[in-house]
Protein backbone atom coordinates (compact mmCIF):
# COMPACT_ATOMS: atom_id res chain seq x y z
CA UNK A 1 0.00 0.00 0.00
CA UNK A 2 2.76 2.43 0.93
CA UNK A 3 4.76 1.64 -2.20
CA UNK A 4 1.71 2.50 -4.32
CA UNK A 5 1.21 5.71 -2.36
CA UNK A 6 4.84 6.72 -2.88
CA UNK A 7 4.48 6.01 -6.62
CA UNK A 8 1.30 8.11 -6.79
CA UNK A 9 2.94 11.03 -4.97
CA UNK A 10 6.01 10.78 -7.20
CA UNK A 11 3.75 10.89 -10.27
CA UNK A 12 2.21 14.15 -9.08
CA UNK A 13 5.62 15.71 -8.37
CA UNK A 14 6.89 14.64 -11.78
CA UNK A 15 3.91 15.87 -13.85
CA UNK A 16 2.61 18.90 -11.95
CA UNK A 17 5.01 21.88 -11.86
CA UNK A 18 2.79 23.52 -9.23
CA UNK A 19 3.50 20.74 -6.69
CA UNK A 20 6.04 21.94 -4.15
CA UNK A 21 6.40 19.05 -1.71
CA UNK A 22 5.21 15.54 -0.94
CA UNK A 23 3.54 16.84 2.22
CA UNK A 24 1.51 19.37 0.25
CA UNK A 25 0.47 16.71 -2.27
CA UNK A 26 -0.56 14.28 0.44
CA UNK A 27 -2.73 16.83 2.23
CA UNK A 28 -4.16 18.98 -0.55
CA UNK A 29 -4.44 17.05 -3.83
CA UNK A 30 -7.99 15.74 -4.38
CA UNK A 31 -6.89 13.43 -7.20
CA UNK A 32 -4.51 11.66 -4.86
CA UNK A 33 -7.20 11.46 -2.18
CA UNK A 34 -9.61 9.83 -4.64
CA UNK A 35 -7.03 7.17 -5.52
CA UNK A 36 -6.13 6.62 -1.86
CA UNK A 37 -9.78 5.99 -1.00
CA UNK A 38 -10.23 3.81 -4.05
CA UNK A 39 -7.61 1.32 -2.84
CA UNK A 40 -9.62 0.12 0.22
CA UNK A 41 -12.87 0.38 -1.74
CA UNK A 42 -11.45 -1.92 -4.42
CA UNK A 43 -10.21 -4.35 -1.73
CA UNK A 44 -13.73 -4.51 -0.28
CA UNK A 45 -15.19 -5.01 -3.75
CA UNK A 46 -12.85 -7.92 -4.52
CA UNK A 47 -13.86 -9.53 -1.22
CA UNK A 48 -17.59 -9.08 -2.01
CA UNK A 49 -18.08 -6.42 0.66
CA UNK A 50 -20.11 -4.43 -1.82
CA UNK A 51 -21.89 -2.07 0.58
CA UNK A 52 -18.64 -1.06 2.26
CA UNK A 53 -17.01 -0.63 -1.14
CA UNK A 54 -19.77 1.64 -2.40
CA UNK A 55 -19.83 3.58 0.85
CA UNK A 56 -16.13 4.38 0.56
CA UNK A 57 -16.43 5.28 -3.13
CA UNK A 58 -19.38 7.60 -2.45
CA UNK A 59 -17.42 9.22 0.39
CA UNK A 60 -14.60 9.84 -2.06
CA UNK A 61 -17.04 11.29 -4.58
CA UNK A 62 -18.52 13.61 -1.95
CA UNK A 63 -15.15 14.88 -0.76
CA UNK A 64 -13.27 15.07 -4.08
CA UNK A 65 -15.85 15.36 -6.88
CA UNK A 66 -14.26 12.29 -8.50
CA UNK A 67 -16.32 9.14 -8.99
CA UNK A 68 -14.38 5.89 -9.31
CA UNK A 69 -16.44 2.72 -9.12
CA UNK A 70 -14.89 0.34 -6.56
CA UNK A 71 -14.70 -2.36 -9.22
CA UNK A 72 -12.39 -0.31 -11.46
CA UNK A 73 -8.70 -1.23 -11.58
CA UNK A 74 -6.25 1.65 -11.10
CA UNK A 75 -2.54 1.12 -11.66
CA UNK A 76 0.47 2.72 -9.94
CA UNK A 77 1.64 6.25 -10.59
CA UNK A 78 -1.73 7.42 -11.93
CA UNK A 79 -2.08 11.21 -11.84
CA UNK A 80 -5.55 12.77 -11.65
CA UNK A 81 -5.02 16.50 -12.21
CA UNK A 82 -7.73 18.81 -10.81
CA UNK A 83 -10.12 15.87 -11.15
CA UNK A 84 -13.55 17.49 -10.81
CA UNK A 85 -16.21 15.58 -12.72
CA UNK A 86 -14.13 12.51 -13.53
CA UNK A 87 -16.17 9.28 -13.82
CA UNK A 88 -14.55 5.83 -14.07
CA UNK A 89 -16.85 2.84 -14.58
CA UNK A 90 -16.94 -0.54 -12.89
CA UNK A 91 -15.01 -2.58 -15.47
CA UNK A 92 -12.61 0.18 -16.49
CA UNK A 93 -8.86 -0.36 -16.14
CA UNK A 94 -6.30 2.43 -15.90
CA UNK A 95 -2.71 1.39 -16.49
CA UNK A 96 0.43 2.53 -14.69
CA UNK A 97 1.53 6.10 -15.28
CA UNK A 98 -1.70 7.38 -16.82
CA UNK A 99 -2.76 11.03 -16.54
CA UNK A 100 -6.42 12.07 -16.40
CA UNK A 101 -7.62 15.66 -16.43
CA UNK A 102 -10.92 17.07 -15.17
CA UNK A 103 -14.20 15.96 -16.72
CA UNK A 104 -12.88 12.69 -18.16
CA UNK A 105 -15.36 9.82 -18.50
CA UNK A 106 -14.31 6.19 -18.87
CA UNK A 107 -17.78 4.84 -19.51
CA UNK A 108 -19.86 2.15 -21.15
CA UNK A 109 -22.25 2.29 -24.09
CA UNK A 110 -25.03 -0.03 -22.92
CA UNK A 111 -26.59 -2.04 -20.13
CA UNK A 112 -25.08 -5.42 -21.00
CA UNK A 113 -23.13 -7.27 -18.32
CA UNK A 114 -19.46 -8.21 -18.37
CA UNK A 115 -16.69 -6.00 -19.67
CA UNK A 116 -18.28 -2.73 -20.80
CA UNK A 117 -15.74 -0.02 -19.98
CA UNK A 118 -12.39 0.84 -21.60
CA UNK A 119 -8.91 -0.34 -20.68
CA UNK A 120 -6.14 2.25 -20.75
CA UNK A 121 -2.63 0.97 -21.31
CA UNK A 122 0.42 2.46 -19.62
CA UNK A 123 1.27 6.17 -19.76
CA UNK A 124 -1.96 7.22 -21.50
CA UNK A 125 -2.90 10.91 -21.31
CA UNK A 126 -6.60 11.84 -21.46
CA UNK A 127 -7.39 15.55 -21.85
CA UNK A 128 -10.06 17.61 -20.12
CA UNK A 129 -13.64 16.62 -20.90
CA UNK A 130 -12.69 13.63 -23.07
CA UNK A 131 -14.99 10.59 -23.18
CA UNK A 132 -13.78 7.04 -23.79
CA UNK A 133 -16.85 4.85 -24.19
CA UNK A 134 -16.86 1.09 -24.68
CA UNK A 135 -15.06 -2.15 -23.80
CA UNK A 136 -11.92 -1.68 -25.89
CA UNK A 137 -8.20 -1.07 -25.39
CA UNK A 138 -6.34 2.22 -25.61
CA UNK A 139 -2.73 1.34 -26.36
CA UNK A 140 0.31 2.36 -24.31
CA UNK A 141 1.45 5.96 -24.68
CA UNK A 142 -1.70 7.25 -26.39
CA UNK A 143 -2.81 10.87 -26.12
CA UNK A 144 -6.49 11.81 -26.26
CA UNK A 145 -7.25 15.48 -26.83
CA UNK A 146 -9.58 17.58 -24.70
CA UNK A 147 -13.30 16.97 -25.37
CA UNK A 148 -12.60 14.10 -27.77
CA UNK A 149 -15.07 11.20 -27.86
CA UNK A 150 -13.29 7.88 -28.42
CA UNK A 151 -15.52 5.01 -29.56
CA UNK A 152 -12.99 2.50 -30.88
CA UNK A 153 -9.57 1.06 -29.97
CA UNK A 154 -6.37 3.05 -30.44
CA UNK A 155 -3.03 1.46 -31.22
CA UNK A 156 -0.03 2.34 -29.09
CA UNK A 157 1.42 5.87 -29.26
CA UNK A 158 -1.56 7.30 -31.15
CA UNK A 159 -2.93 10.82 -30.80
CA UNK A 160 -6.71 11.14 -31.21
CA UNK A 161 -8.81 14.29 -31.54
CA UNK A 162 -12.38 15.23 -32.41
CA UNK A 163 -15.96 13.95 -32.11
CA UNK A 164 -15.97 11.13 -32.88
CA UNK A 165 -12.22 10.89 -32.32
CA UNK A 166 -9.90 10.23 -35.24
CA UNK A 167 -6.19 9.41 -35.14
CA UNK A 168 -4.01 12.31 -36.30
CA UNK A 169 -0.58 10.99 -35.26
CA UNK A 170 1.03 7.61 -34.63
CA UNK A 171 4.52 7.50 -33.11
CA UNK A 172 4.77 11.24 -33.74
CA UNK A 173 4.10 10.89 -37.49
CA UNK A 174 1.19 12.96 -38.80
CA UNK A 175 -1.48 10.86 -40.48
CA UNK A 176 -3.00 11.93 -43.82
CA UNK A 177 -6.53 13.27 -43.44
CA UNK A 178 -9.32 13.47 -45.97
CA UNK A 179 -10.06 16.97 -47.22
CA UNK A 180 -12.97 18.54 -45.39
CA UNK A 181 -15.44 20.16 -47.81
CA UNK A 182 -16.84 23.06 -45.81
CA UNK A 183 -18.84 24.46 -48.76
CA UNK A 184 -20.78 21.54 -50.21
CA UNK A 185 -21.68 19.82 -46.96
CA UNK A 186 -25.41 18.90 -47.08
CA UNK A 187 -27.66 20.99 -44.86
CA UNK A 188 -29.70 18.53 -42.74
CA UNK A 189 -32.46 21.12 -42.18
CA UNK A 190 -32.98 21.74 -45.90
CA UNK A 191 -32.91 17.98 -46.56
CA UNK A 192 -35.65 17.44 -43.98
CA UNK A 193 -37.74 20.25 -45.50
CA UNK A 194 -37.41 18.64 -48.94
CA UNK A 195 -38.63 15.32 -47.56
CA UNK A 196 -41.63 17.03 -45.94
CA UNK A 197 -42.48 18.84 -49.19
CA UNK A 198 -42.41 15.54 -51.09
CA UNK A 199 -44.74 13.95 -48.52
CA UNK A 200 -47.15 16.89 -48.75
CA UNK A 201 -47.23 16.62 -52.55
CA UNK A 202 -48.04 12.91 -52.33
CA UNK A 203 -50.81 13.57 -49.82
CA UNK A 204 -52.29 16.33 -52.00
CA UNK A 205 -52.33 13.99 -55.01
CA UNK A 206 -54.00 11.27 -52.96
CA UNK A 207 -56.65 13.70 -51.65
CA UNK A 208 -57.39 14.92 -55.17
CA UNK A 209 -57.73 11.31 -56.34
CA UNK A 210 -60.16 10.48 -53.53
CA UNK A 211 -62.23 13.58 -54.31
CA UNK A 212 -62.52 12.53 -57.96
CA UNK A 213 -63.62 9.06 -56.92
CA UNK A 214 -66.24 10.53 -54.59
CA UNK A 215 -67.62 12.80 -57.32
CA UNK A 216 -67.85 9.84 -59.72
CA UNK A 217 -70.00 7.94 -57.19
Amino acid sequence: MFSRLRADIAAVKERDPAARSSFEILLLYSGLHAIMLHRPAHWCYRHQLYFAARFISQLARFTTGIEIHPGAKIGKGVFIDHGAGIVIGETAEVGDGCTLYQGVTLGGTGKHSGKRHPTLGKNVLVGSGAKVLGPFKIGDGCKIAANAVVLQPLEANSTAVGVPARVVRINGVKMPQEDMDQVHTPDPLSQEICRLVMKIEKLEKRIAELERQEEAI
